[in-house]
């Protein structure tokens, strides 16, 4: 199970470029628009053979004067909260500042883990001016430059050293894990206990790390399988609930530990842009997913019509990914909820689809002579095999070509959806791969 680890600290730091620098990713993080996916603030950082999650909490600060420092409070207090260690970034530069003195006293309170960073250190001078920091009472400033990279490897392995133990869940292998995951209030805490009812004795409850995901076991009417649980298991701190940032932290445990997401969307309000954060992070950890419309009881026109409205608004939000079941259902009055259970078990059974190498060519060979890829550079491609790998964590193909380089991305596309059109991979993502035969 993978740590998370947070970075916080006042704007213009260099939040950004560390973040880029550990996840290896080159996305400039511009100051977006609200409503636009703010999906570049949690990447996977891996060193020395340990992966670990990594958010960078600038991404979520509105910009606005008199609420700002109020709002970084609320991001260092939810990342606390949520994190396994801290890195908290100043900068050498500016100095300290009466805002670096609130952080950090958050911090202290918190009990966590916490690994002071002073960024923008390029030079031996600038390294002394960093002794100012010992003032904040959090131990031994790193001295980094995020821009250049120097020190970042012995901050790597700070927080490697730092990190606190996870230990193994006790939950048994092969038994599929669903998280039910969503924004506040559109109801998760309500399906879980739709699914359980009142019958607790039959659910076997194991916490995993240190910050849980409970793992509820639930098996009854012919099911068996884990409820990742994080809705309403901690208690609720002085964070305000509809901090967007809060459920995406929330969230990234839960999609992490799950196989298949059930994502939860509430029908009186549509699809909104915290909806697609969590969508991008069930993408980004390659999860099945199950959406479900939640609260359609409170939906006074259920005709036909307004069904597949709502069907087309979710998948062309979502698209290109768009094979995956949606179920109009109500929590409150129990509708439809064994269908979800149902749906979900089946997404699961389609992550681990196993379909023979000489089906495969028979259908998809004759399918790409029709379409072949398009030639470049006055270059025929010709793919003469495909195969599907065998042992991944979802479904991958492999199709050999002559000059697998000029594969592009919308042929890769085509190839998926024949895949999908000819076997029923419904909710689970796959891997397409071209390579040289």
């Amino acid at each position: 199970m993978a740590s998370l680890v947070a970075i916080v600290g006042r704007p213009n730091v260099g939040k950004s470029t560390l973040f880029n620098r550990l996840t290896k990713s080159r996305q400039a993080i511009v100051s977006s628009e609200a409503g636009t996916t703010r999906d570049r603030q949690y990447g996977k950082c891996e060193w020395n053979g340990k992966e670990f999650s990594v958010v960078d909490t600038g991404g979520w600060v509105v910009k606005s004067d008199d609420i700002f420092e109020e709002e970084i409070r609320k991001q260092v207090l939810v990342a606390t909260e949520e994190a396994d260690l801290v890195l908290f970034l100043v900068d050498v530069t500016t100095g300290l500042t009466d805002l670096d003195m609130d952080v950090a006293q958050i911090l202290r309170r918190s009990k966590l883990p916490v690994i002071l960073v002073a960024n923008k250190a390029d030079n031996n001078q600038q390294i002394y001016d960093s002794y100012e920091f010992y003032k904040l009472g959090l131990g031994d400033p790193q001295c980094i430059s995020s821009a250049t990279g120097s020190g970042t490897g012995d901050l790597l392995d700070l927080v490697l050293e730092r990190l606190p133990s996870v230990k193994a869940e006790e939950v048994e292998d092969g038994i599929p894990r669903f998280a039910v995951v969503g924004r506040p209030n559109a109801g998760k805490s309500s399906l879980i206990n739709a699914f359980i009812g009142e019958d607790r004795n039959i659910v076997t409850e194991i916490a995993g790390t240190t910050r849980d995901s409970i793992y509820t076991r639930y098996d009854k009417f012919g099911f068996d399988f884990y409820l990742v649980d994080t809705a309403g298991i901690r208690r609720k701190n002085k964070v305000t609930e509809d901090l967007e940032f809060y459920s995406v932290m929330r969230s990234i445990r839960a999609i992490e530990n799950s196989d298949v997401c059930i994502l939860m969307i509430d029908a009186t309000r549509g699809i909104e842009a915290q909806d697609m954060n969590i969508f991008q992070l069930i993408q980004k950890n390659n999860k099945s997913l199950v959406v479900v419309v939640n609260k359609w009881d409170l939906v006074e026109d259920k005709t036909q019509k307004v069904i597949d409205t709502f069907e087309y608004a979710i998948r062309d939000r979502m698209a290109p990914f768009t094979d995956f079941p949606i179920i109009f259902a109500s929590a409150l009055t129990k509708q439809r909820i064994f269908r979800v259970l149902e749906t979900a078990k089946q997404v699961y059974l389609n992550r681990k689809v196993k379909i023979g190498t000489s089906k495969l060519n028979e259908v998809m060979l004759p399918l790409i002579e029709a379409y072949p890829p398009p030639s470049i550079k006055g270059k025929y491609i010709k793919i003469k095999y495909v195969s599907q790998v065998p042992d991944t964590q979802i479904p991958t193909f492999v199709f050999y070509a002559n000059l697998p380089q000029y594969v592009k991305e919308p042929y890769k596309r085509f190839l998926e959806n024949k895949i999908r059109e000819n076997w029923t991979l419904t909710g689970s993502p796959i891997n397409v791969f071209v390579r040289q035969k």
